[in-house]
């Protein structure tokens, strides 16, 4: 995996406290109204697709699919697993992962 600043800046946002890792994790941060953005990964079911973009637009909460596979996103905060969504709650890191997510071309 050739480490590029988004996946660094995930793994900061991480280290920072400042995410919930997964899917159910990001559904409770949503309904608890702390997320201020929300990535999904690039093969992520379309079950979790429809779920994450349904609760996102319910919230009135951004929502990006990014252009990493949940095994890359897993590796990027730690996990030795697949991770297909990450809810970030510090609108620093939001703003600064959405500029770099959307400018970032794989």
């Amino acid at each position: 995996m050739k480490a590029n600043k988004f996946l660094l800046m995930l793994g900061l946002c991480k280290r920072a406290g400042a995410m919930a890792i997964g899917t159910p994790m990001v559904v409770k941060g949503l309904q608890e109204k702390k997320l201020t953005c929300v990535f999904y990964s690039a093969n992520a079911s379309a079950n979790t697709e429809k779920r994450i973009k349904d609760k996102c637009a319910y919230y009135g909460v951004e929502c990006y699919q990014t252009g990493y596979t949940s095994e890359e996103l897993g590796a990027a905060v730690g996990r030795s697993g697949a991770v297909s969504a990450l809810g970030i709650t510090d609108i620093n890191f939001s703003n600064e992962l959405t500029t770099l997510n959307l400018n970032e071309k794989r």
